[in-house]
């Protein structure tokens, strides 16, 4: 036994079964030792040449016989440095460097989901270690407490182990082997294994002189027998000159295994064989399981990565250490996240840089803050994923400057799930093989869907039994359960963190709550029992019923028997009108997408991107009582990520996740919507409401629907919706699926921009009516405004910049578009800081404008001067016949002139006063609802100041008229100004 054992140890070129057979047959009785080698001629040194000769034994190919000068079993020194010597150059040879820079290559590319954020974005760049904590099977068999949030921050991360220290020699100060790291979905394993074997590419894990990392996916879709050196040369074609050398060197060798849970193991010996040889081809399973026994390659490191259900699957005594991922358990580790990733150089995209700094640290510190206040979002990020889930819904936000066609917030939070679930069956061991999503979207998005039916965002013990446990009925489905609930169950719902809520649950996202709701009804997993069955038997019957027709047919030709083809033809009805049936269910679904879509219980609430802003972000503002009532839930984004998920990209990413939406199934989806959502889009809807419309369509990514959806919209206001540089994006890539007119676009007070003003040129030049009241326009816009009225297809004719810092420069960019301009009819300059400049600059070429018809420079500290020049030009144009020229600083010498103006002599009307001569302007009341309207964004006291002027010119006049008539118009419109002045002072205006 001891001579077999010896010649085991020795044999980790050889195959030792085939060897032991040839042993078993022969007579010699000299001791052997065998070395193996890669290259004929080259091996140790062995005493095998007598025996083998004496009992004909075949050595395997590879293997090389040296004949010693004694006969003891021991390997000559100088043979043994050659060799030691010969190792260490391959381990330092050009191989192991190739096999580096292809892995840095591989592991550093990054999906296409990272590419969104810039090129800047890596793992040598961003990333944050998680917290690792050295385990034992003990804990992960037994139940652990469920901790609160806040518990969980407070409580101090017991026995933290880092990443490179995982092979360091346990309590009993023995050598560690064999490490399974474990954690539930999200918790950064496979990132973490990239980050390693990137480290170790460049340098940083010097513990180890070769990395060979395997994905247990991929080794689980081969059952062809292969050995362990032609899997590694068949993986990593640069190793095949380091290959021969592994097991007969102390070449520190590190295996990584991720994903176990992707495999099925079989420790038992009559389920997997002993096997030594790196040459014997084997099951990659078998190849897995005996270098986790160290019967192959024996000092080799392992490393396993795995989800805490299939831990179990590999024995105990084979086990060196466990580590447990625990995340982001660390709120500063959350900070630190946010902070790497928020402030890279690439993030913001285009734009100043000073500003985009600016509002990345403004994002950073609003963040931080929600942290710090343990809301739910702390402990969404528990979850790396949830950090990254979370700063691409950041970047989508504030830094979109132009909307792709593929990139869509539905498209981020399907791609989110692709990124962490990519198509995974929930258990490798059930036959089934049900995919991980396909499972969570039929019992969470079930749990989902009521919830946002009834208004609810809290869910009991009993409501997860309800969905969960309800319809249990065989040991299969129980073990899918345990396997989700170890798992997968914390990476959607969490413990609430309100006060006196700790014993519920929430979903860990809030809008993952919708998303998969939306998921469950869109799938057709919302059926009643009928529903379910009747589409299983008319399955059965459509299969069966057409071949026994054709049989019956054949056989009715020989037997008067013509009457059982009708019978089985009439079984065809069957499949026929449970057709029509599961074209009403779709009906269902457009149906619940237009509810949910225009409920007007939601109509005056933040639109759908202000509020996910606000659920990241928080509220500022002081913390709400916890004796207050909470507000009513809002599921506003429930219908977006219905019609989102119905896109042909979508789709796709979804069935690779095991969630297939048949195409003919969204063709009919939205069919039924345009009886639907687009009647229901008709009636007049709020800004807010408009907006989250308009993102639907966005989302929906259906140009054909888009574009009937958007041509009975001729009127778009979206006044007082802050428009960011997504929604102009979004507003001009669904108004670009047509190019009809325009009625009227209302975009006063939206916080807009030249570089909005940029992004939606195309939908400006298309709008007869232009509001842009109070949205800080500078020369910049006014450059932009230019460049738009001068467009050969430009068709606005009334363009309102009223309270806009529009200043000198910003009047002449006006100035030289109303020279060439030949669709503007109306333009209002009101309270624009013009000055006497600027309005001079507009009578130096109004004169070669031939089309407008009134023109207001109202509040503009315009003096005698700059007023008359106006006039003077106007009484010679051929269509201007009203200049507004109230709230300047006009003399008394200015007042006669401009009162001398008659419109049937100079063809033009100065709106000045509310007196016209002895008489009250027929403008008075528009001249006050101006005042009135603006307000807010004037300057009280000088207000003030202009209404007391205008009162003192009504009494002047009334004095000057002794018609009684004229005189009770008078004191009427002097009632409304004193009303006006005695508000302003009481401070109620």
């Amino acid at each position: 036994m001891s001579w077999a054992m010896q010649c085991q140890s020795c044999l980790p070129w050889g195959s030792w079964v085939q060897l032991q057979r040839s042993l078993s047959r022969s007579r010699g009785t000299q001791a052997v030792h065998v070395c193996g080698a890669s290259v004929p001629g080259t091996a140790g040194s062995c005493f095998l040449r007598k025996i083998l000769r004496s009992s004909s034994i075949s050595l395997p190919r590879g293997y090389v016989v040296h004949q010693g000068g004694s006969g003891e079993n021991s390997v000559q020194p100088s043979s043994s440095r050659r060799s030691q010597s010969q190792l260490r150059n391959v381990a330092s040879s050009g191989a192991i460097k190739k096999h580096q820079k292809s892995l840095s290559a591989w592991f550093s590319h990054q999906p296409n989901e990272e590419r969104q954020f810039g090129p800047s974005f890596s793992l040598d760049a961003v990333h944050v270690d998680p917290v690792i904590r050295e385990s034992s099977l003990e804990e992960i068999l037994k139940p652990s407490p469920d901790l609160t949030i806040q518990e969980q921050l407070q409580q101090p991360c017991r026995q933290v182990i880092s990443l490179h220290n995982l092979f360091d020699v346990d309590a009993c100060g023995r050598q560690v082997r064999n490490v399974v790291l474990y954690g539930t979905v999200g918790t950064g394993k496979s990132t973490l294994i990239k980050k390693m074997v990137v480290d170790w590419c460049h340098g940083r894990l010097p513990r180890f002189e070769l990395v060979i990392p395997f994905s247990c996916e991929d080794l689980s879709h081969s059952r062809t027998p292969i050995s362990l050196r032609r899997l590694i040369t068949k993986k990593y074609q640069h190793l095949r000159d380091v290959v021969p050398v592994l097991g007969t060197s102390n070449l520190k060798v590190l295996f990584i295994l991720n994903g176990l849970e992707r495999l099925n193991l079989d420790f038992r010996l009559a389920g997997t064989e002993l096997c030594c040889d790196p040459n014997e081809p084997v099951p990659p399973s078998a190849i897995v399981v005996n270098l986790l026994r160290k019967y192959l390659l024996p000092e080799a490191s392992i490393i396993v990565t795995t989800r805490p259900s299939a831990v179990r699957r590999i024995p105990a005594k084979y086990v060196g250490r466990y580590a447990e991922i625990c995340g982001f358990s660390d709120t500063n580790l959350q900070k630190l996240y946010f902070q790497m990733r928020l402030s890279q150089p690439g993030c913001s995209g285009e734009g100043s840089r000073e500003g985009s700094s600016a509002e990345q640290e403004n994002l950073v510190e609003m963040l931080s803050r929600n942290l710090e206040r343990h809301n739910q979002i702390t402990a969404a990020c528990f979850l790396p994923s949830y950090c990254w889930l979370v700063c691409t819904t950041l970047h989508f936000l504030y830094f979109t400057r132009t909307v792709p066609p593929t990139q869509t917030l539905t498209g981020i939070y399907t791609s989110f799930l692709r990124l962490n679930f990519s198509g995974e069956v929930l258990d490798s061991t059930d036959p089934t093989n049900i995919s991980m999503m396909k499972y969570v979207a039929k019992t969470v998005g079930k749990l989902a869907y009521q919830g946002v039916m009834s208004r609810k965002t809290c869910f009991s013990e009993d409501d997860l039994q309800q969905c969960f446990e309800v319809e249990m009925k065989t040991e299969s489905e129980l073990n899918l359960l345990e396997v989700f609930r170890s798992d997968v169950f914390r990476f959607f719902l969490s413990p609430c963190v309100q006060p006196g809520k700790e014993h519920t649950f929430v979903f860990t996202i809030p809008a993952m709550q919708e998303y998969l709701a939306a998921l469950y009804v869109v799938l057709g997993e919302k059926k009643t029992l009928a529903q379910r069955v009747g589409k299983e038997l008319s399955e059965v019957i459509g299969r069966v019923s057409e071949d026994v027709a054709v049989v019956m047919n054949i056989i009715s030709k020989v037997l008067p028997l013509r009457f059982l083809p009708v019978l089985f033809n009439l079984l065809k009805i069957f499949p026929r009108y449970f057709s029509r049936l599961s074209g009403k269910e779709r009906d269902a679904i457009a149906h619940t997408m237009a509810e949910e879509l225009f409920k007007e219980e939601d109509y005056y609430n933040d639109d759908v991107l202000d509020q996910i802003n606000s659920s990241i972000l928080g509220v500022e503002g002081p913390m709400r009582h916890p004796d207050e009532a909470p507000d009513d839930e809002v599921f506003e984004l429930f219908p977006i990520f219905m019609g989102g998920i119905l896109s042909r990209r979508n789709r796709a990413i979804l069935e690779q996740l095991g969630c297939s939406i048949k195409n003919l199934a969204a063709f009919e989806i939205a069919k039924a919507m345009k009886k639907t959502v687009i009647r229901k889009s008709h009636k007049g809807l709020p800004p807010s409401e408009l907006m989250d419309y308009l993102f639907f369509l966005h989302e929906f990514q259906n140009e054909r629907f888009t574009a009937e959806a958007v041509r009975s919209l001729r009127t778009i206001s979206l006044t007082s919706v802050k428009m960011t540089p997504l929604k102009c994006s979004v507003l001009a890539s669904v108004m670009s699926t047509t190019c009809h007119e325009v009625e009227e676009l209302n975009l006063t007070s939206c916080n807009l921009d030249s570089s909005s003003l940029r992004t939606l040129f195309p939908v400006l030049l298309r709008c007869k009516a232009l509001h842009l009241q109070l949205n800080s326009l500078g020369s910049d816009a006014c450059k932009e405004i230019r460049d738009l009225l001068l467009h050969d297809k430009c068709v606005v004719s009334s363009l309102r910049l009223a309270n806009n810092p529009v200043g000198e420069q910003g009047a002449q960019f006006l100035a030289e578009a109303l020279a060439r301009n030949r669709s503007l009819t109306h333009l209002s300059l009101l309270h624009t800081a013009l000055g006497d400049r600027g309005a001079e600059a507009i009578a130096q070429h109004l004169a070669q404008n031939q089309h407008l018809q009134e023109l207001n420079l109202g509040y503009n500290s315009l003096t005698d001067s700059a007023a008359l020049r106006v006039v003077e030009v106007a009484k010679k144009h051929e269509a201007l016949d009203k200049v507004h020229l109230y709230f300047n600083d006009i003399s008394e010498d200015g007042k006669r002139a401009l009162h001398s103006l008659r419109m049937d002599r100079d063809g033009v009307r100065a709106l000045v006063f509310l007196t016209a001569g002895t008489d009250v302007s027929d403008y008075w009341s528009h001249i006050l609802s101006v005042v009135q309207r603006n307000l807010p964004f004037w300057d009280r006291d000088r207000v003030r100041q202009h209404l007391a002027l205008l009162l003192r010119d009504l009494e002047s006049s009334r004095s000057q008229t002794a018609n009684p008539w004229r005189k009770a118009k008078f004191l009427r419109v002097e009632s409304e100004v004193k009303k006006m002045l005695g508000k302003l002072q009481d401070g109620t205006l």
